[in-house]
C-alpha cells in the first residue's frame, strides 16, 4: 500500500456565506426522507488509537446506493425553477413539483458521470416526471451502467474518461434538455454550487445527531475528492469548527493535489482505478475557493488503500464500495504512519469524520475484494 500526504498552503478563511438548512427542507419532502446512521466505529478507534470514529453512512440514501441524491436533487429543482421562472422549491410535496412541470413536457436532465451521480439524477428526473440522458466512459462497470438504465434513463456511453463525458454533457443543453452537473467550466457555475449546496444536508445531519447525542464536533474530517464538489461542502462546515480536513484522492486522478501545487486548477492525465468516482482530471472552478481554503492536507493513495478500507468496514458488518473504502483506508494511514500521525497533532483524543459515500456499486468488484485477499479486484 501507498499513500502520500502533502499539507495545503493556501489554507485560509473560508469565502463567501455560510451554508443554510435551505436544502435540508426541501430534502425532508423527499419520498422515503430520514436522515442517515451516524456509526460509532469504536473497535476501529481503539485499533488506531484514537478517541472516536465516526462514519457517516451514505452507503443508502434514499433508496440509492450513494449520497450523490442530495446534489442532484437539489440542484435540479433549482434549475428547473429558473427554467420557469418560479420557486419549484416551496411546493409542498414533489408531486406538486412534477404537476407543475407537466406543461412543459418533453424536458430532460442531462449529465456525465463515472456512476452515482448520473444514477441519482436519473431518480430526481423520474420523481419529475421528466426523462434523464446520461454520459457515461466507456470503460465504466456495466454494473453501474445497468444501474443507471434501471433508472429509466438513456445511457449515452463515450470513448475517453469522465472528463471527455461532462464535454458530450455540456454539449446537449437546450431548451429542452437542461445539464445538471456537479462539476463546472467557465459559464457554467450555477448548477454545480447548487450542488454543493445540496450536500449540505449530509453536514447538518452530522451536527444534530451529534449534538443529540451530546458528542463534541469532530476535530479530524476526511473528505473524499474527485471533482471537489463534496469537500467543498464538507469544508464549509468544518472549516468553522477549527476542525483539520483532510482530502483523499486516488494518486492515479490526483487533481486537487496537483492544483493546490500549483496554486491554480490545473488538470492531469488520469490512469485507471477502482476509486471510479473519484476519478477526475480537473477540479471544478466552482468548488477550487472552498477546497483551497479549507483543506489542510491532501493524501493520496493507491488501490490497495482503499482495498484495505473495504476489508476493515466488511469486518464492521459494513457492505461499502471502493470510495468509501478510500476514507477509512486513508484514517489508517494517517493515525498508523508516525509522521502524518505527528503532523496532523493526532493524539488519544482525536475524534475523526468519515463519509461512506458509496454502496457496493460494483457488486462483482466488492466480492473479489471481500472474498480473495490476494487477488487485485481489477
Amino acid at each position: 500500500m501507498s499513500a502520500t500526504l502533502e499539507h495545503n498552503q493556501l489554507t485560509g478563511p473560508m469565502p463567501g456565506p455560510p451554508p443554510t438548512r435551505t436544502p435540508l427542507d426541501l430534502h425532508r419532502r423527499l419520498p422515503g426522507y430520514r436522515p442517515t446512521p451516524l456509526i460509532d466505529a469504536a473497535p476501529l478507534a481503539g485499533e488506531l488509537g484514537i478517541d472516536r470514529v465516526w462514519l457517516k453512512d451514505e452507503t443508502v440514501r434514499l433508496g440509492l446506493p450513494s449520497f450523490k441524491i442530495m446534489g442532484a436533487s437539489w440542484a435540479a429543482i433549482q434549475a428547473l425553477s429558473a427554467h420557469l421562472g418560479e420557486d419549484l422549491s416551496a411546493l409542498p410535496a414533489v408531486e406538486d413539483i412534477a404537476d407543475r412541470l407537466a406543461p412543459y413536457r418533453p424536458l430532460t436532465l442531462a449529465a456525465a458521470t463515472d456512476g452515482n451521480h448520473g444514477r441519482a439524477l436519473a431518480r430526481v428526473a423520474a420523481l419529475l416526471g421528466l426523462t434523464a440522458r446520461i454520459f457515461v466512459p466507456a470503460t465504466m462497470a456495466p454494473a453501474r451502467c445497468r444501474a443507471i438504465a434501471g433508472e429509466g434513463a438513456e445511457v449515452v456511453s463515450i470513448e475517453g474518461g469522465y472528463d471527455e463525458a461532462v464535454a458530450r454533457a455540456a454539449g446537449a443543453a437546450g431548451p429542452r434538455c437542461l445539464v445538471i452537473s456537479d462539476t463546472s467550466w467557465p459559464g457554467y457555475e450555477a448548477v454545480p454550487r447548487q450542488v454543493i449546496d445540496g450536500y449540505s444536508t449530509i453536514l447538518w445531519e452530522v451536527a444534530d445527531e451529534l449534538a443529540r447525542r451530546g458528542e463534541p464536533q469532530p476535530d479530524l474530517v476526511l473528505a473524499q475528492l474527485g471533482v471537489g464538489a463534496f469537500a467543498a461542502a464538507v469544508a464549509r462546515h468544518a472549516k468553522p469548527t477549527g476542525a483539520r480536513l483532510v482530502g483523499v484522492e486516488p494518486v492515479t486522478a490526483d487533481c486537487v493535489r496537483a492544483s493546490l501545487a500549483a496554486g491554480r486548477v490545473v488538470t492531469v492525465a488520469t490512469s485507471e482505478t477502482i476509486m471510479s468516482g473519484l476519478h477526475a482530471g480537473t477540479a471544478s472552478m466552482v468548488a477550487w475557493p472552498y477546497v483551497a481554503a479549507g483543506l489542510d492536507a491532501v493524501l493520496t493513495i493507491d488501490d490497495a488503500v482503499a482495498i484495505d478500507g473495504v476489508r476493515r468496514l466488511g469486518g464492521l458488518g459494513v457492505l461499502a464500495g471502493e470510495c468509501a473504502g478510500a476514507a477509512v483506508g486513508a484514517l489508517v494511514h494517517l493515525t498508523t504512519d508516525a509522521t502524518a500521525r505527528a503532523a496532523l497533532g493526532i493524539d488519544g483524543t482525536t475524534q475523526a469524520l468519515l463519509f461512506l459515500t458509496e454502496g457496493p456499486t460494483d457488486p462483482g468488484a466488492i466480492r473479489r475484494i471481500l472474498t480473495a485477499p490476494t487477488e487485485h479486484p481489477g
